[in-house]
């Protein structure tokens, strides 16, 4: 199979099945911060250094994309 068919066949993909993911994770012990969006419509990931400010980065975010769950520290935050 040449790279082209595999090209092909990969945008060909049934991407319906995937179920949507929307979230903020932080990460307090290093600071960062990471946007996650996954789903039928594409995957999109955008993660920053925030430092001591990454809580505050966070819940910003949260308040910017209601729509997003919030996690801190692998706990969920409603």
């Amino acid at each position: 199979m040449t790279r082209q068919e595999l090209k092909q066949l990969f945008f060909t993909l049934d991407t319906s099945h995937i179920p949507v993911r929307k979230q903020i994770i932080v990460e307090t012990n290093y600071g960062h911060v990471e946007v996650l969006s996954d789903g039928p419509n594409g995957y999109s990931s955008f993660k920053t250094s925030q430092g001591d400010n990454c809580i505050d980065y966070g819940v910003y975010q949260k308040l910017e994309k209601p729509e997003y769950e919030l996690i801190i520290d692998n706990t969920l935050i409603k």
